[in-house]
């Protein structure tokens, strides 16, 4: 078959693309192999503990897996994670917990999801602002920079069942990939971040290819692929730690930019592939839909780096169950932590096509992932529209291991063992935390420029849009019919998320509405704040208090403010207990509003500096002091400690 490209997007709705079949929609795939636990058995005698291998990839497109095609086909060839498709259940609608990387990776790690942990979007822990201090109408609320030390992750459960834990590559569940907490503060016995060949090429993409020469870091292997170190990685540990139940979290790299390959050869096969030439500009690729070799030849690597961590599982006997393969017992996953990054500024990476956006939108391009899980007891060859989520991971790997959760663990995920088990097509099997069939789920992203919350229930998924009063594309509500369900299969319909029915299904649309409002007030989410500054203000900006005096004794502070037409509803500090560091990090707890338009606070221990910030009944948030735009503070490094009020040192104790 031909490949055609795909139609470049314009707007925030494309025009959907006519197709004779009704195809169901294919998600990322998560791939499990079961491996033993206990000391060395008969051959006859299966280990009591499987092991468990989770690889996540990062910024992988669910049409950049070859056997996820529908429409057009994917120009990327993967062949190992295809072969990994038919050894296991292949979920068509699988769901990464949020539309980036940080967020997704906490939540999959912990079990909770973004929205409870205030972990939503990706580095965090900084004081709320709006992007451009008068260009953004609205500003993200405050975030956590990271998942909490003391969070009992899955990786601390499976030590706790004798498991040794090991992490290789990406990390980015703090504030950036090496401050506090890393992965062995968060029960990684073992732990790598070696970025191998994805490190940037010197001077850009079209030089600096690796060689066959034996001092070359990146040398080629006999099949033409470089070394890649997080690979390697991943391989080592499997080698120390093959005697024992191993629970191996892999979070490559790949396919996250800078988008570039060391593979001169692969390149190569792609420009011929796609018929396109080497760009005269390296630093860009403007080629529409999944013409970008540079990605393509990206892809192509990951897969490569995948197949070899299954073949080691493959050939290698287990110490444990002689006589058998490592991959008898190891479950094994393979997914994305969120939809493909379509494009970056003077780039165009790939397309999600059929799904509308991608990376950083809650559209389905952005949150929908391929899946594939597999097992001894999982069906090999199955495929399924059973609706499923990376929160899911973490109560169905305590099933595979037979351990009970930690007292007092909160999962905003169900079990799926049993749907893998007995009947993956069978969506009753996914059971709610009240024992019924699980038909929603909720995803919140009040961050960067999407600022939305969206819930699907069964077929139909409403988009809800904070920022609509400023957005002239933008409107308070979307609902899209996905699927349209006849004799319990499912039957595509709007995958392309174009035709909003809420207009024509209003009490649907409503009715949704109100149960997403009803799932994060019971999640204590956080929302979008308007911004006074804005120079597009309207009327009720003008009304937003003033911060008059301020005062501190001890650890208690005092601020009096003066209302200008709007009431002062609540009131949050906002404090730093390492100011000015390099790795400075921001908290935030409510303050007490009282009589005589007064807001008091107790100062954490440690606190270095601190924030009030107001919000009025027309939403509008004041900070005191004032602290700029984002994008200012991007572009000077300054660290916010310098705008904020100083704690005198001993007064915090």
């Amino acid at each position: 078959m031909a490949y055609k490209l795909c139609p470049q997007r314009s707007s925030h709705k494309y025009k959907r693309r006519q197709n004779p079949v009704n195809n169901s929609i294919r998600l990322y795939c998560f791939v499990i192999v079961p491996l033993a636990f206990v000391a060395t058995v008969s051959a006859d005698e299966h280990p009591a503990k499987p092991n468990i291998v989770l690889i996540l990839t990062d910024d992988l497109g669910w049409q950049d897996v070859k056997c996820y095609d529908i429409d057009e086909p994917s120009p990327m060839e993967t062949p190992n994670i295809d072969a990994l498709a038919q050894r296991g259940v292949m979920f068509w609608q699988a769901y990464a917990p949020a539309p980036t990387c940080a967020p997704s990776r906490c939540a999959i790690m912990s079990g909770v999801h973004p929205a409870r942990a205030q972990k939503t979007h990706v580095v965090g822990g900084n004081p709320p602002r709006p992007h451009h201090k008068a260009a953004h109408a609205m500003m993200p609320p405050w975030y956590s920079g990271r998942m909490p030390a003391n969070e009992f992750t899955l990786a601390k459960a499976l030590q706790k069942e004798g498991y040794t834990t090991g992490h290789v590559g990406k990390w980015h569940m703090a504030i950036d990939h090496n401050a506090y907490p890393q992965p062995e503060d968060q029960g990684f016995d073992w732990t790598r971040s070696e970025r191998g060949a994805t490190r940037p090429m010197r001077p850009h993409r079209l030089t600096d290819f690796a060689t066959t020469k034996q001092n070359d870091p990146y040398r080629l292997d006999k099949n033409g692929f470089p070394h890649h170190g997080n690979s390697e990685d991943a391989l080592s540990f499997l080698r120390e730690n093959k005697n024992e139940p191993f629970f191996l979290y892999y979070a490559t790299w790949l396919v996250h930019t800078p988008i570039h390959t060391r593979s001169e050869q692969l390149l190569d096969k792609y420009c011929r592939k796609l018929g396109v030439e080497r760009p005269q500009n390296p630093q860009e690729w403007t080629g529409k839909g999944q013409t970008n070799p540079f990605y393509c030849a990206m892809v192509e690597q990951l897969d490569y780096y995948v197949g070899k961590v299954v073949r080691y599982l493959d050939q290698t006997e287990d110490p444990r169950w002689p006589g058998h393969k490592l991959s008898e017992n190891t479950y094994l996953i393979f997914t994305s932590d969120n939809g493909g990054m379509e494009q970056v500024p003077g780039e165009i990476i790939t397309d999600n096509y059929p799904l509308d956006r991608g990376k950083i939108s809650l559209m389905d391009g952005g949150t929908r992932v391929p899946l594939v899980i597999a097992g001894p007891d999982v069906p090999k060859g199955s495929q399924t529209d059973v609706t499923v989520n990376g929160l899911d991971f973490y109560p169905t790997v305590l099933s595979w291991v037979d351990a009970e959760p930690a007292k007092g663990k909160h999962f905003d995920g169900a079990d799926i063992s049993q749907l893998l088990k007995q009947d993956p097509t069978d969506a009753s099997l996914v059971l709610d935390a009240h024992g019924k069939p699980r038909d929603t789920m909720v995803w919140h992203f009040p961050n960067s420029v999407a600022l939305e919350s969206t819930i699907r229930m069964g077929d139909f998924k409403l988009v809800r849009n904070y920022n609509h009063a400023h957005d002239r594309s933008a409107v308070p509500l979307e609902l899209y019919r996905l699927y349209k369900t006849v004799n319990g299969k499912q039957v595509r319909v709007d995958i392309e998320e174009a035709n909003n029915l809420v207009d024509v299904q209003s009490q649907r649309a409503m009715a949704m509405n109100e149960r997403l409002s009803e799932i994060l007030t019971e999640m204590k989410a956080s929302y979008p704040c308007n911004n006074p500054a804005f120079r597009g203000v309207g009327a009720e900006g003008k009304l937003v208090p003033t911060v008059t005096t301020h005062e501190q004794h001890a650890r208690r502070v005092k601020f009096t403010f003066q209302e200008h037409g709007a009431k002062v509803v609540r009131a949050n500090l906002i404090y730093s207990q390492n100011g000015n560091a390099g790795d400075e990090e921001w908290f935030r707890i409510p303050a007490t509003l009282a009589n005589g338009n007064t807001v008091t606070a107790e100062l954490p221990d440690g606190t270095t500096h601190y924030i009030i910030n107001l919000i009025d009944e027309n939403n509008f948030l004041v900070s005191y002091p004032d602290v700029p735009g984002g994008n200012h503070m991007n572009r000077t490094k300054e660290k916010f400690a310098m705008y904020a009020i100083a704690v005198s040192v001993g007064d915090s104790h």
